[in-house]
């Protein structure tokens, strides 16, 4: 038996979660202070561009720093082409979102440029405005019909991204754009599954909510439960059995979600998931008094 579980927990070991955009995380940090020295101060774990101001023309330079004057006036009397990109195939439309100027935003938008032109990581200014957490900005490009569904370099939607941070009402919004809920990245991650990892119940209950399949499996066929379980917050464990859970389900290595909370340390999780299989059983058993398999079986109907 112990040889048992010290090769269960190997596996889970060896399964053991990780996401290449953990550190693609908004930073506090101020941008308009380094035109002096001819950059962006830009943290290495920030999903804000990190920009060179000589690389940058007029009107790209005006919008990155949301100087709305001069992006009006570049526009009305220099003819800019506003799609035109820069060495990163961003657009001027691109740096106003993830800086966060809705109101360069809005007055781009109205000159009809195109909403969903994508940079060098095929992200397009909506995927930038959700990653850099731009609400505002987010906002008015879903408003014109910017479509919600493109995915990046790495697969990620935006809201994957919106998944990732704390701003509900942004992923509500995505939502009832129709952003598609169920959507997977390069990993097998759907928003569900990221927001797990973030140990976020109030994003894992948001998305519940709106209907995300609580079964859902990465590529390495871990569900949510497995996900949740190797975390020490019962919150999210307690969320995810407040719905119709498959125990049932095996990753890559034959493993269950029992089984992953037998190993994670967290003997509360194993209790948890145990209470869980007596109230659905007893729910079956309720549902079915003192009856026969046939006659269970005659009290379905199927249209």
């Amino acid at each position: 038996m112990i040889k048992f579980l010290g090769s269960i927990k190997k596996k889970v070991q060896l399964s053991s979660f990780s996401f290449s955009n953990r550190n693609e995380r908004r930073s506090s940090s101020s941008i308009k202070t380094a035109e002096n020295n001819g950059s962006t101060p830009t943290p290495p774990d920030s999903p804000r561009y990190h920009i060179r101001f000589k690389d940058l023309g007029k009107l790209h330079k005006a919008a990155f720093l949301g100087d709305l004057a001069k992006v009006q006036h570049h526009l009305q009397f220099q003819k800019h082409d506003l799609n035109k990109r820069d060495k990163e195939h961003r657009t001027p439309l691109h740096l106003a979102c993830a800086n966060g100027y809705p109101d360069v935003v809005s007055l781009l938008v109205e000159r009809k440029c195109k909403l969903n032109i994508c940079d060098n990581e095929n992200r397009t200014p909506l995927i930038k405005a959700v990653q850099c957490q731009q609400e505002e900005c987010a906002t008015i490009l879903l408003e014109n019909k910017a479509e919600p569904n493109l995915t990046d370099i790495k697969k990620n939607t935006a809201l994957h991204y919106a998944a990732l941070g704390h701003n509900v009402s942004l992923v509500n919004k995505l939502i009832e754009h129709k952003a598609n809920i169920e959507a997977q990245n390069k990993d097998g991650h759907t928003p569900l599954l990221l927001a797990i990892t973030e140990n976020n119940p109030k994003m894992v209950a948001t998305l519940l909510t709106n209907g995300a399949d609580v079964n859902a499996s990465d590529k390495l066929q871990r569900t949510a439960l497995m996900l949740a379980v190797g975390g020490e917050p019962i919150g999210i464990v307690n969320l995810l059995l407040q719905h119709d859970i498959d125990l049932s389900c095996q990753d890559i290595y034959g493993l269950t979600a029992e089984e992953y909370a037998t190993c994670s340390g967290y003997s509360i999780h194993h209790e948890l998931i145990s209470q869980y299989k007596i109230q659905k059983n007893l729910k079956k058993k309720n549902f079915f008094p003192e009856m026969s398999c046939p006659e269970r079986f005659s009290s379905f109907k199927f249209s």
